[in-house]
């Protein structure tokens, strides 16, 4: 039996929310990214860099992942290093100036949903008293922040930190130890619910984080084992962080 938390620390993407793979090359981002440049890359061009930028930005997450303090881009550098490289310069200097909204277009899904029994696992931690922050990489925390506004959830968290807004991108530790502090609970007294060992479990160890939950999601199975570093306990979605929360005392009366 796990250790009862004073606390959660919980991962957006897989635990939070989920949503089917989504081409980078949207309708709509191509058609706002050609009124932006004016003309001057065609739209074939925009699809086609999209879709590479996508992928090398996935390899330098992967890549600054395995280093033992990763920072997050910024959105020019990401949009300029990934996306941008061979167009014009008024093309180049145009998305520069709308970097975060492109940004913020670029992460947004419309097939974003809240994962089954967050909702019921959420709301038994926030009656028992428990303190929860969003603890996240991503390229535009700004929409996760309003996904959770429109899914009636963000009331229910004292702290959200991201990666774009913060600096630090998991597995670095100081995005934990950041939301930690938020709440003011200690790190060793807090759960760290996520759905990536490389990411999340080894942010959670070197943390110094009382627990490390799996919670299963698309990505988890995608994942190469990692030696020597597992989690404290797996489950497969918010009911059973539910029954996790429950066994390990929260909410019970004392």
């Amino acid at each position: 039996m796990l250790r009862t938390p004073r606390a959660l620390l919980l991962d957006f993407g897989g635990v939070l929310a989920d949503a089917p793979t989504q081409p980078p090359a949207t309708p709509g981002l191509v058609r706002r990214l050609a009124e932006l440049v004016d003309g001057e890359v065609p739209d074939e061009q925009i699809v086609r860099d999209l879709g590479e930028g996508a992928r090398a930005y996935a390899l330098w997450r992967d890549d600054v992942g395995r280093t033992s303090e990763p920072v997050e881009l910024t959105h020019a550098r990401m949009w300029a290093d990934f996306v941008t490289r061979s167009w014009p310069r008024g093309a180049r200097d145009a998305v520069e100036r709308e970097a975060t909204p492109l940004a913020y277009a670029w992460t947004w899904r419309e097939g974003w949903a809240v994962r089954p029994g967050i909702p019921e696992a959420l709301r038994h931690a926030a009656d028992a008293g428990l303190p929860m922050a969003v603890v996240s990489n991503t390229l535009c925390g700004a929409a996760h922040r309003d996904f959770l506004a429109a899914a009636g959830l963000s009331g229910l968290f004292r702290a959200e930190f991201y990666s774009d807004e913060a600096g630090p991108r998991k597995p670095n530790p100081e995005l934990a130890l950041l939301a930690a502090g938020a709440i003011a609970v200690p790190i060793g007294d807090c759960w760290f619910v996520g759905d990536s060992v490389h990411r999340d479990i080894v942010c959670a160890r070197r943390a110094g984080a009382g627990a490390a939950i799996l919670m299963r999601s698309p990505r988890t199975d995608r994942e190469a084992a990692l030696l020597d570093v597992e989690p404290d306990a797996r489950i497969e979605d918010g009911h059973g962080l539910l029954e996790l929360l429950s066994s390990s005392g929260v909410g019970q009366t004392r």
